[in-house]
Formats: structure tokens, sequence, C-alpha cells
């Protein structure tokens, strides 16, 4: 799509270039100095191609060293112009071609996003029109249409730019939310694997539990308090968790200690080699100290990935003296 855009505008400018350098060739009355018409006319086309063409492929910003020549033609060709005709055919239809030129030109510096060297074009033209033919009579020969044409190109150029920019940023926007949308459609289905999993473990002692209405003997309640834990574990620290780290905390379950886990996002950008270190000693942890109650959390903090605290009985002692395991694993692989 916008590469027709630019290759109609292209068009559209090269016709109009066209049209503006054959009114000056076709002259009613022979001009005093017909060579230097020519040489307006020939300065003009070179000029204005070059200001269409140079680069339009690559860029659409004009190369500034075409914009400065395209300025400096547009003082050049009134001069031209004026020179090489009698004063009293400085009105004439083919002598004010130069007008809806230069106007043309200004427009393109605008279109290839050269605004200030368009406008100067234009005050060039204003001050050049009004000087060899009067302001008023200018305006009534042209003058009045450069510069709205130009003034509406600069317009739509605007528009069309933030039309441009609101659209990359809305594309970026539904990017995002695509890429989130994806995200938490994986997450939830983490979720539910991880809930039928755990239920798939639970689920007979619970039913179990539910059918005698309580009335388990004591390895049936070990089994519940053990089956409600993993199910506990898998909805509140999936991403802590592997077999190791599992067998490590039901061991811990069933020599009676408390065992509580919080994910609170420490591993979201751990990748997935670190993760597996990280849950393996986690898993070692577990299974190297005797404790009462276990703490393992997952907090988001950039060192940090997982804190292990391990307490002893209270005993009647502060909770300081009763911290039996105080264990911290860095995000990081150490460095060696």
């Amino acid at each position: 799509m916008n590469r027709t855009v630019r290759s109609v505008a292209t068009s559209l400018a090269v016709g109009f270039a066209m049209y503006f350098a054959a009114r000056g060739v076709w002259w009613i009355e022979q001009p005093t100095a017909p060579l230097l018409m020519v040489a307006a006319i020939g300065v003009y086309l070179v000029v204005v191609n070059a200001a269409i063409l140079w680069d339009s492929a690559t860029s659409v910003r004009m190369p500034l060293w075409v914009a400065l020549v395209t300025l400096a033609s547009s003082v050049l060709i009134p001069v031209l112009v004026t020179v090489s005709l009698d004063p009293l055919t400085l009105t004439a239809p083919f002598a004010t071609w130069y007008i809806g030129a230069l106007g043309l030109m200004g427009i393109v510096c605008i279109v290839r996003r050269r605004f200030v060297i368009g406008w100067l074009i234009v005050l060039i033209l204003v001050v050049a029109s009004s000087a060899y033919l009067g302001f008023f009579v200018a305006l009534s020969l042209g003058l009045v249409g450069s510069f709205m044409w130009v003034a509406v190109a600069h317009l739509l150029v605007m528009f069309w730019d933030r039309a441009v920019s609101d659209t990359e940023r809305l594309a970026g926007i539904q990017q995002a939310v695509s890429a989130w949308h994806a995200t938490q459609q994986v997450r939830q289905k983490e979720r539910r694997l991880r809930t039928q999993f755990a239920l798939a473990v639970a689920g007979p002692v619970l039913s179990r539990a539910v059918a005698s209405r309580g009335a388990l003997d004591a390895e049936e309640r070990l089994q519940a308090r053990l089956a409600e834990g993993r199910l506990r574990d898998e909805l509140r620290g999936a991403d802590l968790l592997n077999d190791a780290v599992r067998d490590a905390i039901e061991d811990a379950r069933r020599r009676g200690a408390v065992v509580t886990v919080f994910d609170e996002g420490g591993l979201a950008d751990v990748d997935e080699v670190r993760r597996a270190v990280i849950r393996d000693e986690l898993a070692r942890v577990l299974r190297d100290a005797q404790a009462e109650r276990w703490i393992i959390r997952a907090a988001r903090d950039p060192v940090t990935a997982v804190t292990v605290v391990g307490r002893a009985g209270s005993g009647g002692q502060s909770d300081d003296d009763a911290v039996d395991v105080f264990h911290e694993i860095p995000r990081d692989a150490p460095e060696r």
C-alpha cells in the first residue's frame, strides 16, 4: 500500500513538473533573451526531477544537498525568466509559469520531509514575484494557489506521519497483548496440569476421607495429610517443585515437620537450566537438615531466587534462636 501511494505521488509530481515546463516553452511572444528562458526551464527540469527522484526508492527524506540545490534554483529561476522577457510580457501565461513551478518544488520538499527548505522556497517565490510583478498581481496569477498547495501538503504529511506512528504503536500494543495472552494461556494450562497431577495423587485419599466421614486410621490420616500438603504445594509453588523436591518435602512431612511453600515469582526470569539446578539444591538442603518447620519462599529479588528457613520447635526459645537452617539460593550460578 505504501509503495503504491509513493509511486502515484511520484508520477503526479513528475507530470505537473512537465506541465509547468511546457507552459514556459509555449511562448506566444518571442523572449528578448530566449536562451535565458530555455536555461531557466532546463534548470527547473533537472532540479525538480532530482528533488522528486533522488534516493526516493530508499528514503522518504530528501538528501540535504539536493534540498540546498533546490533552494538555490528557486532564487535563480525567477531571475532568468524575468531577464529573458520584455517588461510588457511579464504577466503573460507563459511568463508566469515559474509561480506554479516553484510552488511544486516547495511541495516536493515538504513531502520529502524538508519542511524548512519548502517554506523558504515559498518565501522566495513571494518576494521574487512581488518584486517583478507586484504583490497583488502575483496573487491573481497563482501565488495564492502555490501557497495553499504547500500548506495543504504540509498538513497531509503531518497527518500521514501521525497515522503511521499510531499504526506502529497500535501494532506493538497488539503484539504485546498477544504475547501476554499466549503466556497466560500457557500458565493456565500448566496450572491445570499441576492441579490434575495433585488431584490424581490426593484424590483417592480424599475420597476415602469423605466416604468414611473422617473415620481414618493413623496411616490413612498420614496419607491424607501428605495428600493435602502435596495439593497445596502444587497450587502455591509449582515452579519450585520437581520429583526430588517433592520427595524431600514428603519425607520431611512423614517425620512430622510442617512444610510451607510460597512461590511469589522468584523464578520468573530464570532460564530452565538454572531452575533445574536451583530445585536440586533445594532438595539437597531439605534432605541434609532436620527441622520441625520449613518455610520455602521464592520472592522477586534481584539476587536471591529461593530462601529456605528451617526452625526447631518453639520450646520457649526466641525466634532467632529457633532457626536451625537459613539457606539462600542465588538466581545466578556462582562464579568459580
